[in-house]
């Protein structure tokens, strides 16, 4: 007779799940795990793996900051490259390569392949974009979905040289985007609103300045007066005052530390070194943010101009949006002390500088990211538009 089983009692021989041809697990032996078929195998590695990604570049005349899609800006750094003149080998690039501007021996050359927001010098500038985008992704499966920010009066020629620069720097596909644009959008308007918005931004090599409506900018104007003729102001200022040659590093230091548009009500001081030229001989002077003003009366006067012109060709109900939202200033060129007072009492339009406005163009060109696939790719042809603005 089978005998009837009891609970609490272990039942002999092997369990009903256990499987023909297998052995017995020990008493206390964990189950063997279930192996998965190949496929899922495989998915289930690749799933963690980045094939591409998408990134933003503000391919600025000074610096270079790139934008990585669900992450925020991860590269920041001068756009600067030491090439050794011998043999054209690239040594540094980025902050490495800034230290080395005028001290550098006779075989090695520190150059800013970028000028007044366009490329000078194409190959090394390709150099540096490919530099960039290896350092910010990594290596990647498939490479990355580019999207750059150019000023709004490049021409075709400019244009293209920036796109071919992308592609053979490694970009799957290239986007461009106008840096008046993109600021904006990193400054917080709502540009697709049917009103009227307005922007001023002053890079390192130009100051874009547009009205932007429903998406698009309406009126704009470029000038190749920004960052870099700021500092040449200052250098000529000190030579035809104290009689002292200075650098440009030098210069750009003055310019952040004590640089100002209007009246400081502490004027503060700095002290400057530089070369003596009757003597030849190092000397120190000591300049205050009062002589700052004088100094760079030339190149704001011109970028207020270029404000005022754009102004004028303003259709007047976008006229009256903006006098209601004010204009908003980005870039470095902006941070300079007075610098939103003095278009304020200019134009008597409420002026600010946007939160965190070095990065304001970055920013707008990673958020931009979101609708690739609503963009063209390539070339938007840019200096045929301002045609039709103008």
């Amino acid at each position: 007779m089978p005998q009837k089983k009891t609970e609490g009692q272990p039942q002999k021989g092997y369990p009903p799940q256990q499987r023909a041809g297998e052995r017995p697990r020990r008493p206390g032996q964990p189950a063997a795990k279930k192996k998965l078929p190949w496929f899922r195998r495989l998915r289930a590695r690749l799933r963690g793996l980045q094939f591409s990604r998408n990134i933003g570049i503000d391919l600025g005349t000074a610096t270079v900051l790139v934008y990585m899609q669900g992450k925020g800006i991860v590269l920041q750094e001068p756009s600067v490259v030491a090439i050794d003149t011998n043999t054209d080998r690239i040594l540094k690039v980025g902050k490495e390569a800034q230290q080395m501007l005028g001290r550098t021996p006779g075989n090695i050359s520190a150059v800013r392949p970028l000028r007044d927001g366009v490329i000078s010098q194409y190959d090394v500038t390709l150099k540096m974009i490919q530099y960039f985008i290896r350092k910010a992704c990594g290596n990647l499966f498939f490479p990355p979905r580019v999207m750059i920010c150019i000023p709004s009066g490049i021409t075709e020629v400019e244009e293209r040289a920036v796109l071919d620069a992308a592609h053979a720097a490694g970009a799957q596909k290239t986007y461009l985007i106008e840096e008046p644009k993109a600021a904006a959008i990193g400054a917080g308007l709502n540009i697709y609103a049917p009103e009227g918005n307005m922007v001023v931004d002053i890079g390192g090599g130009t100051t874009d300045v547009a009205v932007l409506s429903l998406g698009g900018v309406v009126v704009s104007e470029s000038i190749k007066i920004a960052g870099d003729k700021f500092d040449e102001a200052i250098m000529r200022y000190v030579r035809r005052k104290y009689n002292v040659l200075i650098g440009e590093r030098t210069a750009e230091a003055i310019k952040k530390h004590i640089g100002a548009v209007y009246d400081h009500p502490k004027a503060q001081t700095v002290e400057v070194k530089g070369r003596c030229l009757n003597k030849g001989l190092p000397k120190l002077v000591s300049i205050s943010s009062k002589e700052m003003i004088e100094a760079l009366a030339e190149p704001v006067t011109a970028i207020l101009d270029a404000i005022c012109s754009v102004i004028e060709r303003t259709p007047p109900e976008l006229l009256g949006d903006i006098l209601k939202n004010g204009i908003v200033m980005t870039g470095g060129g902006s941070l300079l002390y007075g610098f939103d007072q003095l278009v304020t009492r200019v134009t008597g339009i409420s002026t600010r500088v946007a939160e965190d406005a070095v990065s304001c163009v970055a920013i707008g060109t990673g958020k931009s990211l979101d609708h690739l696939d609503m963009l063209q790719e390539g070339a938007i042809n840019l200096s045929r538009e301002r045609k039709v603005r103008l």
